[in-house]
């Protein structure tokens, strides 16, 4: 019986994975990927959180997209599932965007969303 394959739970956009793999050559051998999670805070109730990861837990979803890996937490999955990871730059600085279709409302700074 055939083992079905099932979509990654969010995607990576070419900008967001190559900013992921300079972040972890920056580490050297201490990291081999990003781990993502969502956690609670701000005033809306969830923010996310980058941290570099030597490796992934035993439940992380792992997402690899040429060497930039990104572990995502087992908890935050509810949250992140159907979301696009982007990496932008302008003129005030850069950041990873998070284009979530599961948001129903974000705070007026930005840092902190609800599903």
């Amino acid at each position: 019986m055939a083992t079905a394959i099932r979509p990654a739970p969010i995607s990576i956009t070419e900008a967001a994975a190559a900013r992921l793999r300079e972040l972890i050559a920056t580490k050297g051998d201490t990291a081999t990927g990003i781990r993502l999670g969502v956690k609670m805070a701000g005033c809306s109730g969830l923010t996310y959180t980058l941290n570099f990861a030597d490796e992934a837990n035993d439940r992380d979803e792992v997402v690899d997209l040429g060497g930039a890996k990104l572990f995502v937490e087992p908890d935050a999955m509810m949250f992140l599932i159907g979301t696009e990871m982007d990496f932008v730059r302008d003129r005030l600085g850069a950041s990873f965007k998070f284009h979530n279709p599961n948001e129903k409302g974000r705070c007026g700074c930005g840092e902190s969303f609800t599903v």
